[in-house]
């Protein structure tokens, strides 16, 4: 639940966990909806995972003939070889892959309906579906799959597939949350996008002189990391990440790019006002939950910026994936975000 301390301001810019935005407020995020046919949430149903999880079903149900997709493991298929099959690979594969899609629509559609259903999500006329699932062929064809399901059961909410690159919708969305003092006075910052599978991490020309709602916003330079398959610590994926930001620090020197000491950093789970999760980072490599403070510890192994310690701030992943939307959206009243990827990450906005 996205809570405001009654002690900050009348905005929460360059705070973590901010809530209050000159344009629009942060009403909920990180909604864990319980899964009353298992142990977990209802948001898995509706993960990169859930359909990895359905492809494989599919291929065991297979009843006649080899498996199109031969021994290899589904969790290790890679995402570029199902999207071929859809533009005319193996018809058999093709099939198998037709059946996920359409269980998957129709699970996103149940994960939806349900959302709406919540108090938290009243009222949501249009979601905004990140992540990198719909990035694929087959996410975009399970999408629009859902999209019809919606129509037909005449929902009065519309879906809409991220309007930019989904790599960097977690770095762009920095930008209405970048503290006053940041774009005043330099013309990019650092950020950061962690997730279950990647770390990504880019320089962010704001341009806000040219747009002062940021529709302008540029990732000029951007590092990524697929920590899955390193499988680190805690302790080596913190310096590691100090070490690719560090880089794009010098980076930046050397383009002459004037950078803010200013870092934020979007994780999955709840935010504490501190920068703490206390819970939700699951899926992270090793425990990042509380007494853990990312900020703190990220900030002892960063350089100086412009001969400032940088400031570290955190949000939560969705949320900051959502904001990178916020003027495609800004004609509506009440807007949510779905991010799909390992898990479902969920938060709804208020325009003012």
């Amino acid at each position: 639940m996205a809570k405001r301390s009654p002690s900050r301001s009348k905005d929460d810019l360059g705070l973590h966990n901010a809530v209050r935005l000159p344009m629009l407020s942060i009403d909920n995020y990180n909604l864990a909806i319980r899964d009353p046919e298992s142990d977990g949430f209802l948001g898995d149903r509706a993960s990169q995972t859930a359909f990895r999880e359905l492809l494989d079903t599919a291929r065991k149900q297979q009843r006649t003939g080899k498996d199109p997709f031969g021994k290899e493991p589904t969790a290790e298929v890679g995402k570029k070889a199902i999207d071929l099959v859809l533009v005319g690979g193996d018809t058999d594969a093709a099939h198998l892959v037709h059946l996920a899609v359409e269980e998957y629509a129709r699970r996103l559609v149940h994960v939806v309906q349900c959302f709406l259903a919540q108090p938290e999500w009243d009222k949501v006329d249009d979601i905004i579906l990140g992540g990198g699932f719909p990035d694929s062929e087959v996410g975009g064809l399970a999408i629009r799959r859902a999209m019809r399901l919606l129509k037909i059961a005449n929902a009065s909410v519309e879906l809409h597939v991220l309007g930019h690159d989904a790599d960097e919708g977690g770095l762009l969305g920095w930008v209405p949350l970048l503290p006053r003092d940041a774009h005043r006075r330099h013309e990019a910052f650092l950020a950061v996008d962690v997730g279950g599978t990647n770390i990504r991490c880019g320089i962010v020309e704001h341009r806000l002189a040219d747009d002062e709602k940021g529709g302008k916003a540029r990732v000029i330079e951007r590092l990524q990391w697929r920590h899955a398959d390193d499988e680190p610590g805690r302790g080596e994926a913190v310096t590691r990440l100090a070490a690719m930001l560090n880089g794009l620090t010098a980076q930046a020197r050397t383009l002459g790019v004037r950078l803010a000491p200013f870092v934020g950093v979007a994780c999955p789970g709840q935010i504490e006002e501190d920068g703490g999760i206390p819970q939700g980072a699951q899926n992270l490599p090793g425990d990042w939950e509380i007494p853990f403070n990312l900020p703190r510890e990220l900030g002892k192994r960063l350089d100086p910026i412009n001969g400032k310690d940088p400031r570290v701030v955190m949000h939560n992943d969705a949320v900051v994936q959502g904001l990178s939307e916020h003027l495609r959206m800004r004609k509506a009243r009440r807007w949510g975000v779905l991010t799909i990827g390992t898990g479902l990450g969920n938060a709804s906005y208020t325009n003012r």
